[in-house]
């Protein structure tokens, strides 16, 4: 009778479910556990299993693939044992992914199997358009909620008109304006919890304050920021993944300086969701909004209806993103190709092994 797994208090509060389990019946059977993935450093992992936390080894995969390597969130089947090992990544249900560092056409997952995305931004300094709107993209992306925080409203001379500013960046976002300071909507922000959160945003953002205010206890290493400019400096190394008092849990992660897109057509969709609403209207299909005639865009702008910056943000993220496609697209054309010629010179070293029996 194969084993039947039944969790009654262990990692229900991390985020299994009923439906994870069912998909976990083979690797049961192969006498392996489940373990969700809370942190990742120096080769090895931290995995939260029912028997408490433990530090378990994980081959990388073959040729290396960022995207394909254990990432904080990520849900596994581990082998326990004197040497714990994870043997299997199981599939996620969203993910966070950006370009890597490296800026090879592979992408690096920041987060996986994440329900809601807080996008921390500091109302101690101005508002960054640009990187509010590649911040949703890589949320919109991923397939979980973002919610932006603008954080340290104690600092701000009016912080309800960068709440307003912000507001037309990201249509069909929530936007909540706190201070870990005074406890302002820190009550609110913790009810709109759900799931697995997760931390975004710039170094000085207040991330790992906003974090430690969250999760009750200073867990999570915090830092000052430079009065010249209002940026700090990473005090969060890595990701990782604690549980919420009220529920659920959070991953806080360093702050994004390098913020690249890689395949979030779709997340950029819904950031300007705007233009691509007024580009339904344009006279041609294939409309590139410059001097076409009849393009809805171009007339939204000329009437004030639409900031000209929107339309220029748009298309430098299009060509960024359509730029890491084409990488992708390259690398997967020369994986064909080099299984392909492996292939041809196997066969034709079998044919002449063959030729040469007598």
């Amino acid at each position: 009778m194969p084993y039947t797994y039944t969790d009654s208090s262990g990692l229900s509060r991390y985020g299994w479910t009923d439906a994870l389990d069912q998909t976990f019946t083979e690797h049961y059977e192969a006498g392996l556990v489940p373990a969700r993935i809370s942190r990742v450093d120096r080769g090895l992992c931290t995995a939260i299993t029912t028997s408490g936390l433990v530090r378990a080894t994980f081959a990388a995969p073959h040729p290396p693939d960022p995207s394909l390597t254990p990432c904080t969130g990520d849900w596994a089947a581990l082998r326990p044992g004197a040497e714990p090992h994870l043997v299997a990544l199981l599939p996620r249900h969203s993910a966070i992914v950006r370009s890597s560092a490296s800026r090879s056409s592979h992408g690096q997952v920041l987060a996986a199997n994440v329900d809601t995305v807080v996008i921390a931004l500091s109302l101690a300094t101005p508002l960054d358009a640009a990187k509010l709107e590649r911040l949703l993209a890589l949320a919109w992306e991923s397939g979980a909620q973002p919610l932006i925080v603008l954080t340290k409203a104690d600092l701000a001379a009016d912080p309800e008109a960068v709440h307003a500013e912000a507001g037309a960046l990201a249509p069909g976002v929530d936007i909540l304006v706190t201070s870990a300071a005074t406890g302002h909507n820190i009550d609110v922000l913790a009810a709109l919890l759900r799931g697995t959160t997760v931390l975004l945003g710039p170094s000085g953002a207040g991330k790992s304050t906003l974090g430690n205010t969250l999760l009750g206890e200073e867990l999570l290493a915090t830092g000052t920021v430079r009065e010249q400019d209002g940026k700090g400096r990473h005090t969060t190394v890595r990701r990782e993944l604690l549980p919420l008092p009220g529920g659920g849990v959070l991953i806080d992660t360093p702050g994004l300086r390098g913020i690249s897109l890689h395949d979030a057509a779709v997340g950029l969709e819904r950031v300007f969701s705007e233009i691509e609403d007024l580009a339904a209207y344009c006279r041609f299909g294939d409309c590139a909004h410059d001097t076409e005639p009849g393009c809805a865009v171009q007339a939204a702008i000329q009437a004030g209806e639409l900031p000209e910056r929107r339309l220029r943000s748009y298309r430098k993220l299009q060509r960024e993103n359509a730029w890491a496609a084409s990488r992708t697209d390259a690398r997967l054309r020369e994986g064909r190709d080099n299984q392909k010629k492996a292939i041809t010179s196997h066969l034709r070293a079998t044919y002449r092994f063959r030729d040469r029996q007598p």
